[in-house]
């Protein structure tokens, strides 16, 4: 089995800003699910934030996952209704090896990323960018 400990420690020296989706996808949190689904599929993305009716920081993340849940239950709950949880947000001057943890403590596949200055909302980190920043360490590659 490889020793991987390198490849995260290497990791700390990568930003998220470094590996995220600049811009974000949003939605009124009573916009109902369907409408959101639909900006998925136009898009081709697997979350959108709810945007918060006072700007700033997002309520929620509606996430693919959180579709198929509802779809599954034979509901049509609204946007901030399909959401469990807060959105978690990470600063893009926050290192790659922290993203990967939040993800993990939070048991999301989206960070929504902040701008470090003004707090307002930047960009998207997904589990796969953290999976791409991983393996192009793991190869010696930039990300």
């Amino acid at each position: 089995m490889a020793d991987t400990g390198s490849k995260g420690r290497a990791l700390e020296n990568v930003r998220v800003r470094d590996c995220m989706h600049q811009g974000i996808l949003s939605c009124a949190g009573d916009a109902p699910l369907a409408e959101v689904a639909a900006i998925m599929a136009k898009y081709r993305v697997h979350a959108v934030a709810i945007a918060n009716r006072s700007g700033g920081r997002p309520t929620g993340v509606v996430s693919d996952v959180d579709i198929v849940a509802a779809a599954a239950r034979g509901e049509e709950p609204t946007a901030l209704e399909s959401v469990a949880a807060k959105a978690p947000t990470v600063s893009a001057d926050t290192s790659m090896v922290r993203a990967a943890q939040l993800m993990a403590e939070n048991g999301v596949t989206h960070l929504v990323v902040l701008d470090a200055a003004s707090g307002y909302p930047i960009g998207v980190l997904s589990s796969l960018d953290v999976a791409a920043a991983y393996a192009g360490r793991a190869e010696g590659t930039p990300v």
